[in-house]
């Protein structure tokens, strides 16, 4: 389980490393997220220490969530005065990602029909 989280840990830290030299407007987890996935993708599966470590985070996620929450109530005037702008911007990200995503599963949708179409003739 240690080595678990020192993965996590690595990968976070190359991360903010990564995001700090290069001036990316990333959080460094989030670059350091993606960099263990793809580590993940090249090694096969996932390590058991890893899984576990994980898991143990992703049970306490709730707890995690609690700054958010906090945060919400000491801005509640701030979040107030601004709620028509906050509530905009949430409806039009939403509906670009919905279009992005529904974009994305049709080429992916072609896609596999032109592979099965190709597996077929073969």
């Amino acid at each position: 389980m240690v080595v678990g989280f020192l993965i996590l840990l690595l990968f976070q830290l190359i991360g903010e490393v990564i995001v700090y030299m290069m001036a990316i407007p990333v959080p460094g987890a989030v670059v350091g997220l993606v960099l263990l996935l793809v580590a993940l993708m090249f090694y096969g599966r996932v390590p058991d220490s890893l899984r576990v470590s994980a898991e143990g985070l992703l049970s306490i996620l709730p707890l995690m969530l609690v700054p958010a929450g906090v945060g919400l109530m000491v801005h509640f005037k701030l979040i107030a005065e601004e709620w028509l702008g906050i509530t905009v911007a949430l409806f039009v990200s939403t509906f670009l990602a919905l279009v992005v995503v529904t974009g994305l599963l049709k080429v992916m949708h072609r896609r596999g029909d032109e592979d099965v179409a190709d597996g077929e003739d073969a």
